[in-house]
Order: structure tokens, then sequence, then C-alpha cells
């Protein structure tokens, strides 16, 4: 189906901390492969993990480097599978789970249960000086 799913990229637990921080939507690739680019994003994901839990949050990065944020955020808990770590996700509406495919400083890659995959690149903050 996809390339990464035969190479030999398993994510270990010391790699998880990896997740924590800011990550930017490169793209997504929908289970009947149509790809969308996005190389504009006016919000990114915050990730912030401890202990095997954590939570996700949407920001809005500012020109001078800090970020919009709102007290909203969405707790997972992360759980090993086979070879694999998955984020299970729950609230009072719904629950879902990403599979973690790839996870480095650089890139992570998400699959959810409905076979869409999410290229992430670790953002890189804008800090315009005012001068």
């Amino acid at each position: 189906m996809l390339l990464f799913f035969g190479c030999d990229s398993a994510v270990t637990k010391e790699q998880l901390t990896q997740l924590n921080g800011y990550w930017e939507i490169d793209k997504v690739v929908l289970s009947d492969g149509y790809e969308k680019e996005y190389t504009i994003n006016t919000v990114v994901d915050y990730f912030m993990l401890a202990d095997m839990s954590g939570y996700r949050k949407k920001v809005q990065p500012l020109l001078d480097g800090t970020f919009d944020t709102s007290d909203d955020a969405q707790t997972f808990e992360i759980i090993a599978n086979g070879e694999k770590f998955e984020l299970h996700y729950k609230n009072e509406l719904s629950e879902w789970t990403e599979t973690i495919e790839t996870l480095d400083a650089t890139s992570l890659i998400l699959a959810n249960t409905e076979g869409v995959v999410y290229y992430y690149k670790k953002f890189e903050s804008l800090n315009i000086d005012k001068q």
C-alpha cells in the first residue's frame, strides 16, 4: 500500500520523547492514494508527552516566535501494540487511534485506522526582530 510500511523504521520507546514539541503538517495521503500537500500552515500541532500519556493542541505561530493558543487540548495515552506505538485519544464524544509509523528529530508520520497517513515536519519558528 504505502512504501514506508515495508521499511525497517520501528519507533523505539526511547524515541517517543522526540514527539514533544511543535509539528507542522507537510502532507496527508488518503486511503485511496490521493495526496494533499500543505505549503503554508497557519496552525501547528503541539505535543507534550510524559510517562506514556500527554496532550496535543493546535497553536498559531506568531511573527515574534511566540504562539497564540487556547486551553483546548486533546489528551492521549501511548500504548505499545506489537512493535508499534499507538496514540489513543478519548473524549466525551469519540475515541480514535493513530499509529506512530516514523518518529525522529525532524519527521513524524501518523496513520489512523481509516488508512489516512499524516506526514509532519518539525516546526521551525519564525522570529522577526522588531528594530
